[in-house]
């Protein structure tokens, strides 16, 4: 029988916790960079969070944004920013929050749509694609619901993973997500992406993805506690990682490879999405490897085994 594609060789034996000094060193540089990031550039919100409005379009010529802006500018709306979204003629263009009722922010609206078509009156008809409207008090809300939403799912998730191991499993746990959370953050502080609910979702994704694989590399791990009971925990927890690294990079290839396909074919809309979700799984990889074992080394794990395990243990 033929056997399976192995992106590694079936048994490996990298000293992955001799590394853990130098995976400690790029994570502290990844984190601290990341929070510094985020404190000295901000995100780049989006309308979801910040409140206004989004107005996609489809210029009949090329457009000149310089031109543009200083036409949309001069209504005196505040900081309006165009950029363009996808082919060259494309645009969107945002609208910070007008003071005042609904009424007032889509007065602002038919001023800029105005605006538009006088200076395209020549060439053509603008296509007006797409207009969103989040008043600030609902982008308030969403904020606080988002980081809600990523605070729980950790808790929750450090809760089922206590349940299901012992506490040091659960930490240990938190600990990579926490890791892979903030990278992502800090990755959108970099570029100045913006950072919208879908990014929260994709942050929420990438949780559950990275607890799927350091749940696999724990259950090993425990496992081989029952087994190898007089083994050092460093070159225990070196063969839980080995074992199933073909698995993990297997997993994150196949995963790569239809995100790829989603980057390139899936459009604009949902680029930002699909770049967090890259990252994170590039991330996650790494944490599972490089900072979940390491970190559930230091949390003071002892070893034990129900008594059902004692026969297998034995016989290893």
């Amino acid at each position: 029988m033929m056997k399976g594609l192995r992106l590694v060789p079936e048994e490996t034996n990298w000293n992955f916790i001799g590394l853990r000094f130098m995976a400690y060193a790029v994570s502290a540089i990844l984190i601290l960079g990341s929070i510094g990031l985020t404190v000295k550039n901000g995100l780049n919100f989006g309308i979801d969070f910040t409140g206004g409005t989004v107005i996609e379009i489809r210029t009949p010529e090329q457009p000149d944004l310089g031109n543009l802006r200083t036409l949309l500018n001069g209504l005196e709306l505040g900081a309006i920013s165009i950029q363009e979204f996808g082919a060259t003629d494309d645009l969107l263009i945002r609208l910070p929050q007008q003071d005042g009722e609904a009424e007032v922010q889509q007065m602002a609206i038919e001023d800029v749509r105005e605006a538009l078509d006088d200076a395209y009156s020549e060439a053509g008809e603008v296509d007006y694609r797409r207009v969103e409207f989040v008043g600030p008090q609902v982008g308030e809300e969403l904020k606080q619901q988002g980081m809600l939403a990523v605070l729980f799912s950790m808790m929750g998730i450090l809760a089922y993973v206590w349940f299901r191991f012992e506490w040091q499993f659960g930490v240990a746990s938190v600990v990579a997500l926490l890791h892979d959370a903030v990278a992502t953050i800090g990755l959108f502080a970099l570029t100045q992406m913006e950072f919208n609910l879908s990014t929260v979702a994709a942050i929420l994704m990438i949780a559950g993805y990275s607890i799927n694989d350091t749940v696999i590399v724990f259950d090993r791990i425990r496992e081989n506690l029952r087994k190898f009971k007089k083994m050092p925990l460093p070159e225990l927890f070196n063969k839980s990682v080995n074992e199933m690294l073909s698995r993990t990079l297997m997993t994150s290839g196949t995963t790569l490879l239809a995100l790829a396909a989603l980057y390139v074919f899936g459009g604009e809309v949902i680029q930002g999405f699909i770049y967090a979700l890259i990252f994170g799984i590039v991330i996650g990889t790494y944490s599972s490897v490089f900072v979940a074992a390491p970190v559930l080394l230091v949390t003071g794990l002892k070893r034990g085994a129900p008594a059902a395990a004692e026969p297998e243990a034995q016989e290893a």
